[in-house]
């Protein structure tokens, strides 16, 4: 798009002063700047008239006779802030311009051409504002195209990445979407490096301020509009003006020189579409993940009947009759995230693993029930035809889930605070026949994923056979018996720690048996000495009435402790 006000160079290449043989002679530097109007003045206080970015046309016939006022009169018009000077020779300056008025203009920079051939100035000015105006419409139309453009796209619901598109490619320049943190939601380069418009994207963008809603960076050359509504901010819409130093379909401009003003238009418009095609799929889905968690709770608690769920969650478009189910249940690794910052932060990270799971469902093209189930897990029950189909679609769901979080940035932040992508676990149940069975599936999967809360490994998905003994465990961890056992094997460390909670004894006894019952490594594992080390084990015995040289006691005492966490898991 062209820019509103041509130049002083496209000035020049006119028909009517190109008759009157213009030669530049000062401030070539300045011929890219825009010219706002032409003003012809024969008097030399002309700068208490002007407003800046006129093109003043001259015979030069009312200007000062001596040096100094000729240099006053230059200084005056720079200050101003005019776009050039143009002298017509023949009347006041027979073969050029004082030699004082070329080194002012040059020294501060401000075009001077002179020219050598009589010129009406009607003509030039009938021609530059001719060109003004046209381009005033051009820009008119170019808004109107805007609006439409960010309007239509509105209405057809587009997503973040359309619109970013459609931003780029009415502007001709990079734009990118970034959250509150700095974290890059989505881009179009334009056609540029993606790797040069990312790299280091964080600290580059936290040193580009915004100042109101809406502001242009000139150091950084960055345009930036705040996004969001109803009083919330989530984001910030950016536009890099000029790209790469050049102006898109136009002369190259100043770098100080600010965007057009149709590319505010453009930025606030694209802004206010993103932020209100989040509002809407938000409610849209906000109703929707209402009836998703009714029904996954109601499969949980039994709290409706099997075929009344399936009827409900027939009319929102996902069919459990007659396909495969398989319960996935998705939490973070470790609680202290969640909770990370207070509840607020810990319910904010929740959603956000809810809105990425329920996005990875739709980009795997995948049929199924999600939805948040409790504090720290969102569930999901996936509806497959074809049981065979079962490990490639818990596959694709997996992958395509770790690449959302990776492209929203979520998994980005977490790396930076040295958590891993790995900090969320997918676990997935057992595939059953048929919507009845479906508790035993999401039950499963919701144990598995509690037995692998603690497991450092980076598994796409968790089943049964991952969990070992822990798993086991945590699938019997209502069993009575099992519950006796603990109690028959730690009751009295329990009990003695109860009394006295600054030994805290069984953190001791834990530390020895997953090192391996090698003192050394325990007592480092504790952040004990030696001597102190040895003698709590020997406190241990003593309360236990066990041999803990013994491989039989210390194999009986680990597995009480693996089930006493599974029996205080939540």
């Amino acid at each position: 798009m062209a820019a509103v006000f041509p130049t002083v160079r496209e000035v020049l290449a006119l028909d009517p002063v190109r008759h009157g043989a213009p030669r530049v002679v000062a401030g070539d530097a300045g011929l890219d700047r825009p010219v706002r109007w032409i003003h012809i003045a024969e008097v030399p206080d002309i700068a208490t008239l002007l407003g800046g970015g006129e093109l003043v046309l001259t015979t030069g016939i009312g200007l000062p006779g001596d040096d100094a006022g000729l240099r006053a009169f230059i200084g005056d018009l720079a200050d101003v802030g005019v776009s050039g000077l143009v002298v017509e020779l023949g009347r006041r300056y027979l073969t050029g311009v004082p030699r004082v008025m070329v080194a002012a203009a040059e020294r501060r920079g401000l075009p001077l051409v002179e020219l050598r051939r009589a010129t009406p100035f009607v003509r030039i000015t009938e021609a530059v504002h001719a060109l003004i105006v046209d381009a005033q419409l051009t820009e008119l139309r170019a808004t109107e195209e805007i609006h439409q453009r960010f309007n239509d796209l509105s209405v057809e619901g587009a997503d973040t990445a359309e619109v970013i598109r459609q931003a780029a490619e009415l502007s001709g320049c990079p734009v990118v979407l970034e959250n509150l943190s700095r974290q890059v939601l989505g881009y179009d380069p334009a056609g540029e490096s993606a790797e040069l418009l990312l790299d280091g994207w964080e600290q580059h963008s936290r040193r580009i301020p915004l100042t109101g809603r809406t502001a242009y960076d000139p150091d950084s050359g960055w345009l930036v509009t705040a996004v969001g509504a109803r009083g919330q901010d989530w984001g910030r819409l950016l536009l890099r003006w000029p790209a790469s130093g050049d102006v898109p379909s136009a002369q190259p401009v100043e770098p100080t020189a600010g965007p057009p003003t149709r590319l505010t238009i453009l930025l606030e418009r694209a802004a206010s579409t993103l932020a209100l095609g989040r509002l809407i799929r938000r409610d849209a889905e906000g109703l929707e993940q209402q009836i998703h968690r009714t029904l996954l709770t109601a499969l949980l608690d039994h709290s409706r009947p099997v075929d009344e769920v399936a009827l409900r969650a027939k009319a929102l478009g996902v069919v459990l009759d007659r396909r495969h189910l398989v319960g996935v249940m998705v939490r973070h690794r470790a609680e202290d995230l969640v909770g990370e910052n207070g509840p607020e932060a810990g319910q904010a990270r929740l959603r956000d693993l809810s809105e990425a799971v329920g996005q990875a469902l739709r980009e795997a093209k995948l049929t199924a029930l999600t939805s948040a189930v409790d504090d720290n897990s969102v569930g999901v029950l996936l509806a497959l035809t074809d049981p065979a189909a079962e490990d490639r679609a818990l596959s694709a769901f997996a992958n395509t889930l770790r690449r959302v979080r990776l492209d929203s940035g979520t998994a980005r932040a977490e790396l930076s605070r040295g958590v891993g992508v790995g900090a969320v676990i997918v676990a997935a149940g057992s595939g059953v026949a048929s919507l009845r069975e479906a508790r035993r599936s999401l039950v499963e999967a919701r144990q598995i994923a509690e037995a692998a809360r603690r497991d450092r490994r980076d598994l796409p998905i968790f089943r049964l056979p991952h969990v070992g003994l822990a798993g086991l465990l945590h699938l019997l961890r209502d069993e009575p018996r099992l519950q006796t056992f603990v109690e028959r094997e730690l009751g009295a460390l329990l009990e003695y720690d109860a009394r006295h909670p600054r030994e805290q004894l069984l953190d001791t006894l834990r530390a020895y048996l997953e090192q391996g019952r090698n003192k050394t490594a325990g007592a480092a594992a504790a952040h004990l000495s030696r001597p102190a080390f040895y003698e709590r084990l020997a406190r241990i015995a003593r309360i236990l009435d066990v041999d803990l040289d013994s491989v039989e006691a210390s194999l009986s005492l680990h597995v009480a402790l693996l089930a006493l966490e599974a029996v205080r898991t939540p």
